[in-house]
């Protein structure tokens, strides 16, 4: 027998009317939390043209890593272009594997192709362009990407700023990649 819940009263699915429905009232629930509210700011741009130079470099850096990702699967290129804190660009880009969890995506592989070469580098920016999104919705990291970028921010101390583009249309832009991931989990959890 299946039951619908209504505010405070339970309605048993059964047969007969509404009026011979057997109904159950229970008291109403008091919260016992606090509601809490997250928020965090970011920048929309409305194309890669509205970025100072460095920027538009790193936007057109990953556009063009896009071009080179291996995703015969889900046609789904990914761009990503990070600039270090000596100024070198390092660029990364979705490889796909018919055994789906082999795969990796383009930010992941920009980050540790270039911690594999430098493991205390400093990545002060990233750039990541999605060629096939609209215009208007440029694409953010999955959430192993969104919490590998954080865990270089606190390997570095530092933070890294993101950018979100689009082909030809606007531009998202964070102070840090911790924004893209709140409540997130760290290092501290560990007892490290």
């Amino acid at each position: 027998m299946m039951a619908e819940q209504r505010g405070a009263e339970v309605l048993d699915a059964g047969e007969g009317t509404l009026s011979d429905r057997p109904v159950v009232t229970f008291a109403p629930i008091e919260p016992m939390a606090q509601e809490r509210t997250l928020t965090f700011h970011y920048r929309e741009h409305a194309d890669a043209a509205a970025l100072d130079a460095s920027a538009q470099h790193l936007v057109e850096a990953a556009a063009d890593a896009s071009t080179r990702a291996y995703a015969p699967y889900s046609r789904f290129h990914v761009g990503a272009a990070l600039r270090l804190a000596n100024g070198g660009v390092v660029t990364g880009n979705n490889q796909e594997n018919a055994s789906f969890p082999a795969g990796i995506c383009a930010e992941r592989t920009a980050l540790h192709a270039a911690l594999s070469q430098d493991p205390s580098a400093v990545v002060v920016e990233m750039a990541i362009a999605v060629p096939s999104a609209p215009a208007d919705r440029p694409v953010s990291p999955c959430g192993i990407c969104r919490q590998a970028l954080l865990e270089q921010e606190h390997r570095q101390g530092a933070p890294i700023r993101i950018y979100l583009a689009s082909a030809g249309g606007k531009v998202i832009e964070l102070a840090k990649a911790g924004d893209l991931l709140p409540l997130s989990f760290d290092a501290s959890f560990l007892g490290t």
